[in-house]
């Protein structure tokens, strides 16, 4: 029995769910994951292109935004590429090397993302509410320290959970979920120490629902300011600015809830797998497109940035160049 365990919890790889067992199907979903990786690497590197060239956009407010789309970029990179290349191989292992730097990446692009995302409701906030004191509060020095506080908070974080989720003795390798998803780690540990673990997650909650309510106060304050503005064009142009970030903020946080807030009891493969998609692809997935849609300034650099802006001008100049010849 004893030789048995220590094979199992000093394996150098972990099994994790498939899509399908169909060969076929798990053709099509590596080209579904694909082109989620494509579509999400390619529009939060847009994003940061847009904002570092134009200098219209060097502003708190983009600066964040910035941070943001990196942290997205970094979170598609974490979490899709070993499922695609399972999908593709027809396997299901993960190293051990792998699931460390899964556990650790997850929480720190988490947890430095939603940090980011408090600190944007926290520069809403000061620009609506406050706007005199604007410039004084938000300069360069003070984005660039808050910038580096979300970032080393999201370094402590997956510094902590990736220790002592990794000093647990593990009673089996096979984690039913397609990555090294924590909570499913957890379920085959075999030592106390797990115990920690749970206790740095209830504390890791307990942070980030503070920081919820941070935002939602903040908000609060935020359209209470915009509805006595006595100018419609002022509240609107107040409005989309804050839009897509509450927006942003909503997907995390529900789709996270979705994911965690269901019984512990033995819930199915599939569903693990739909909720883990949710929380851990899709919002990283949407965010370029939520802010390029809804912001006029994003338009209007990814236009000078794409060149679109001047291919009417260029094609009107050749046309009158050929009617004179």
């Amino acid at each position: 029995m004893e030789s048995n365990m220590l094979n199992l919890t000093s394996t150098s790889e972990f099994l994790v769910l498939e899509f399908s067992d169909i060969r076929e199907l798990q053709i099509l979903y590596f080209f579904v994951l694909l082109a989620v990786y494509l579509i999400g690497a390619s529009g939060n590197l847009l994003i940061i292109t847009t904002v570092v060239l134009d200098h219209h956009l060097h502003t708190p407010m983009y600066f964040f935004l910035m941070n943001l789309a990196i942290l997205d970029l970094g979170l598609i990179c974490v979490m899709l590429p070993r499922p695609m290349a399972n999908s593709l191989l027809n396997r299901r292992f993960i190293s051990y090397s792998e699931c460390v730097s899964q556990v650790f990446g997850l929480f720190l692009f988490v947890g430095a993302d939603f940090a980011i995302l408090t600190i944007m409701a926290h520069d809403r906030h000061i620009a609506i509410c406050n706007p005199l004191q604007y410039e004084t509060i938000m300069h360069k020095g003070a984005c660039i320290q808050m910038a580096l506080s979300a970032w080393f908070t999201g370094i402590l974080s997956a510094t902590l959970h990736t220790c002592t989720t990794f000093a647990i003795t593990f009673c089996s390798n096979r984690i039913n979920q397609f990555f090294c998803e924590v909570p499913q780690l957890l379920k085959i540990a075999c030592s106390d120490l797990y115990l920690v673990e749970v206790g740095l997650l209830i504390f890791s909650c307990s942070l980030g629902g503070g920081c919820f309510i941070y935002i939602i106060v903040t908000y609060i304050k935020i359209f209470t300011t915009v509805l006595r503005m006595p100018s419609v064009h002022s509240q609107k142009k107040a409005l989309s600015t804050c839009i897509p970030h509450l927006t942003v903020v909503s997907l995390l946080v529900f789709s996270g809830i979705f994911a965690y807030s269901r019984p512990p009891g033995n819930t199915s493969s599939e569903l693990n797998v739909i909720c883990a998609l949710i929380y851990a692809v899709l919002s990283p997935l949407l965010n370029p497109f939520i802010y390029s849609m809804r912001n006029k300034e994003i338009k209007t650099a990814l236009l000078k940035l794409t060149d679109f802006g001047h291919f009417p001008k260029t094609i009107s100049h050749k046309i009158c160049l050929l009617k004179l010849h």
